[in-house]
């Protein structure tokens, strides 16, 4: 048997650095709808409900979003206020968790260097529950 190690020519070597064969680029708006994607999944909400505004912050991106927020009926916090807790807690709280989310999900998946996320909330959605039978 004979030793591939040992059959390979100069030329081969050549063949086996890295090279730049182009570039990759993403779009404003892929990113836009990136985060998009994330904060609706952050509020439980849909995609098309939110609205992401992308800016520039010093070669960082600044991230706006605006969103409605799911909630439990208010009927069901006055009764259980323990809810309000397993559900994400207050709606600041919640917001705040969001933002994390928000920056660190939008950086994993884009590659963006993310300065700041400002998360506006537009309404509320609130969740009917529902029994199981």
């Amino acid at each position: 048997m004979t030793d591939i190690a040992a059959v390979r020519s100069v030329d081969d070597a050549e063949f086996e650095k890295p090279r730049n064969r182009g570039r990759n680029t993403v779009t404003s708006r892929a990113v836009g709808r990136v985060v998009s994607a994330v904060t609706a999944e952050a509020f439980g909400v849909t995609p098309r409900d939110v609205r992401a505004d992308l800016a520039d912050q010093d070669g960082l991106l600044a991230v706006h979003v605006r969103t409605p927020v799911r909630i439990v009926p208010l009927d069901r916090i006055r009764t259980k206020p323990a809810v309000t807790e397993s559900d994400g807690g207050t709606l600041l709280e919640q917001a705040a968790a969001a933002q994390v989310v928000i920056r660190d999900r939008v950086s994993e998946l884009t590659g963006a260097s993310i300065a700041r996320v400002v998360v506006e909330l537009t309404g509320i959605d609130i969740r009917e529950e529902r029994r199981v039978r």
